[in-house]
This record gives structure tokens, C-alpha cells and sequence, in this order.
């Protein structure tokens, strides 16, 4: 490769663009009244249609530096119990607002550390969301864990729950990476908790790496991916580093002097597809990899792969509805954002309202461009001969033109085709069809 060309590559690499897993994005969310979101769910919910819900959980017991999620650190129980109860009149009220539907297909608890309500509280909300959603035969009921909250005591819990698949935050296996992220996490700890994950019955296992941490190489990468496939995850997602400290005060704790520049980023990314796909991962998308044998594997094999605010998924539920503090749905209407702090996230349902206050409805051109956005995102080629996606796609074929040149797209009769070199900037690719991003927006990450 000449030197130009990897020029080209870092600036791509170093590019602030959406991580596109909605469009449009948050970013151009603004107020929302409730009753657009009452109309939306009456008006957008079919008698059999499935749903999708998303519980957020916004509490740690300590504060991850490298963290990005709306979450805070506490030791206070009663904050716990306070915001448990909120949730519960919260899924009261919004079964409520209903129509019929078809029950809960999908279920995902994520935060901040779910496990934090402990046991009981688990259990008091997944009994108030069977009694009032229901869930259909073979939901998948999806949480996030902390591998050092997890213990012999959570076996019986998490299979009295029917939790089908867990995902665990392991970031980085190498005790000086951890320390510079305030997160010491004994490989054994790791172990432990997968075991205890398949004692307990779950069948799916998904582990979190990261790359472009703070003193962070190469190398480190490759440990990491190595030993989470001897833990033989069924899914593994592979995420860089978003340091935006302006946005994340807490970041500030990482020291920036010590983190990799792009080149660096862009070799580890490329280390950790290489380690996953040697031991038989296929690799997803942007940032996933899976076992041949598993769904999300043959969903993208068959061209059903998604992607929504979980990140890539099979879930096709048409409706997501967003429970707790700073949770987002979306419906055919829009989308729809609940209150972020939880404590006037509390007193709005207290006083017997839908908690949204942000969100953003929703175009037809928004849903074409949603659409065409999505399937690059997952499939990394695009149909450019669709009739009704003439004018978008006559629009975005200019901003396409210097990807072509760099190689990192080339066009096979109607088809729009993402280069093995290009899957790596496959943001900057969707980029080009999102009507809304400005280059030198600030709020959203390094593309790798």
C-alpha cells in the first residue's frame, strides 16, 4: 500500500460519522409531547404485532472510565428500589397506552449494570412484564451482566428468570489496560461467570471487547479475542473506544497521552477480525462476529441481519418501546426518547405520565434512507436500481465517488458493493445516503 493510500485511510479512520444504529440518529432528536407518543402507539400497533422492549437500568456500583452509557455509579439501595418501583409503574402505564398486540418477541435489559436490582427486583419486573405485555413462545430475553457482580447465587436467578442469552463486558483480558480504565477484572472472574451463565441454562453467550483503550496494543487485542474464543462465546462485538470527554466527564480520568493514534486503532481493529475469524467466527457487520451455528450468523447469511440500538440483531419486531430513564423506541411514527435523569424520570411517572421528552418523528424519506443505511450496515452491498430510492440514491452516488477511487466501494452493474477493504469505513459508506451528518460534528466518534 502506498503511502497516500494509507493517508487516505487514517483520515477515514480519524472521520466523526454515527455509528448509524438508528437514522436519524439521536442527534437530531428534539422535544416530544407525550401525546404524539400516546397517538404513535394507538395509531402504529397492530392486534399481532410482536414487540420489542428495552429496559435501561442506568446505575453501577463503580463508574468504568472508557464508559459512554447513561449511567451513574451508586451505593444507595434505596436509589435502586426507588427507580425499581418507577419502572414497574412505568410498564404499568405503558401496557396501559396500548392496543392488543402480539406479545414481547424480543426483551433486552441494559444499562449500567441491570444485575443491580438484584434477584427480587428482577423477578418483580419480569412477572409485571408477562402479566401485562406477555411474552411469545420463544422470546428471547436478553441482559447485560458484570462479570464481578456475578456469583453462585445468581445460577438459580437467572434460570428461574429464563434469561436466553447474557452478555458480559470484558474489554480487555490485560491487567495494565484495565487499571488505566477502572475496571480490574481477573480473567478467572471471566471464566467463572460463563460457566455459571451455561450452568444456569443460558444458551446464548456474548462477550464484550474493546479496542483503542488507553495504553492498549496490538497485542493486547489478541490475547483478548484469543481467550474469549477458548471461553467458546457464541457472540463476541468488538468495540472502539469512543473518547469524548466534553460529553463524558468521567473520561477525563483516562489520560489521553496514552491513547493509540489511528494507525494504531486501525491495526488492532484488523488484529481482532483476524484472531476471531482463525478460531471460526464469521464476522458481521461493522463489529460482530458469531459461530456459523448461531442466528445472527445465518440471519446475515440470508440477508436478514438488523440493526437497532442493541447493535446488530434478528430482532424484526416493528415496534422497540423504551422503559426507564433515558430508554429510546421507535415506532413507524418516530422515535422516542424517556426522560435521562431518573429522579424527574421518577416524578413524571409518579404524577401518571409517559415519562418521553425527546424524539423526533419521522419522514418518508427518512424511512427510505433508514432502509437503505440499514442494509449496508448488515449486507455491505446496496440494490442501486430500486425505483423509489431513485432520487436519494442519485444524491449520494457524488459523496460516493472519492470511496470508489480509495477502493473502498465499487459498483457491479446496479449493485453497490463495500470492499473487503472497505468494510472496515462502512461507516463513512452509509455516511454518504444520511441527509442530517455535517463532517465536522463533534458529538459522534472516530469511524475506527
Amino acid at each position: 500500500m502506498t503511502d497516500h493510500a494509507m493517508q487516505a485511510r487514517l483520515l477515514l479512520a480519524e472521520a466523526r460519522v454515527p455509528r448509524y444504529t438508528s437514522y436519524p440518529t439521536a442527534a437530531q432528536f428534539g422535544p416530544l409531547e407525550e401525546a404524539v407518543y400516546r397517538r404513535w402507539l394507538q395509531e402504529e400497533i397492530g392486534a399481532g404485532d410482536p414487540l420489542s422492549v428495552y429496559v435501561h437500568v442506568p446505575f453501577c456500583r463503580e463508574l468504568c472510565w472508557y464508559c459512554a452509557c447513561h449511567t451513574r455509579p451508586t451505593r444507595s439501595d434505596r436509589r435502586i428500589e426507588a427507580y425499581a418501583a418507577a419502572l414497574l409503574a412505568e410498564a404499568e402505564l405503558l401496557a396501559a397506552a396500548l392496543p392488543p398486540h402480539g406479545g414481547i418477541m424480543h426483551l433486552h435489559l441494559g444499562g449500567g449494570t441491570p444485575s443491580i436490582l438484584g434477584p427480587a427486583g428482577l423477578q418483580s419486573l419480569f412477572a409485571t412484564l408477562r402479566h401485562r405485555f406477555g411474552f411469545r413462545p420463544g422470546a428471547e430475553l436478553a441482559i447485560e451482566l458484570d462479570p464481578r457482580m456475578l456469583d453462585a447465587s445468581w445460577r438459580d436467578a437467572l434460570g428461574e428468570l429464563g434469561i436466553t442469552r447474557a452478555s458480559l463486558g470484558v474489554q480487555d483480558i490485560a491487567p495494565d489496560v484495565q487499571r488505566r480504565i477502572g475496571r480490574l477484572q481477573p480473567v478467572e472472574q471471566v471464566a467463572d461467570a460463563v460457566r455459571l451463565l451455561r450452568e444456569a441454562g443460558v444458551g446464548g453467550v456474548n462477550l464484550d471487547l474493546m479496542y483503542g483503550l488507553p495504553g492498549q496494543t496490538a497485542r493486547h487485542v489478541a490475547d483478548s479475542a484469543r481467550f474469549a474464543a477458548q471461553l467458546n462465546a457464541d457472540r463476541l462485538a468488538v468495540f472502539g473506544y469512543a473518547h469524548l470527554p466534553a460529553a463524558r466527564p468521567h473520561q477525563r480520568a483516562i489520560d489521553t497521552a496514552t491513547l493509540p493514534n489511528a494507525q494504531e486503532r486501525l491495526e488492532q481493529a484488523e488484529q481482532a477480525e483476524m484472531v476471531l475469524c482463525s478460531e471460526g467466527y464469521v464476522a458481521l457487520g461493522l463489529d460482530h462476529f458469531a459461530r456459523p451455528e448461531d442466528e445472527l450468523a445465518r440471519a446475515a447469511a440470508a440477508g436478514r441481519l438488523r440493526r437497532n440500538f442493541q447493535g446488530y440483531t434478528t430482532d424484526a419486531a416493528p415496534v422497540l418501546l423504551g422503559l426507564g430513564a433515558s430508554a429510546i423506541g421507535s415506532l413507524p411514527g418516530g422515535f422516542a426518547q424517556n426522560i435521562v435523569d431518573e429522579r424527574a424520570y421518577a416524578e413524571a411517572v409518579a404524577a401518571g405520565r409517559l415519562p418521553v421528552i425527546r424524539g423526533l418523528a419521522v419522514t418518508a424519506e427518512d424511512r427510505l434512507r433508514a432502509g437503505l443505511i440499514e442494509r449496508l450496515m448488515c449486507d455491505f452491498s446496496l440494490d442501486l436500481a430500486q425505483p423509489a430510492a431513485r432520487a436519494v440514491i442519485n444524491t449520494a452516488l457524488p459523496r460516493l465517488m472519492p470511496l470508489e477511487r480509495d477502493g473502498l466501494v465499487r459498483r457491479e452493474g446496479t449493485r453497490l458493493l463495500v470492499t473487503p477493504l472497505g468494510r472496515r469505513y462502512i461507516r463513512q459508506v452509509a455516511s454518504c445516503f444520511d441527509d442530517y451528518v455535517t463532517p465536522a460534528a463533534t458529538r459522534y466518534s472516530v469511524a475506527v
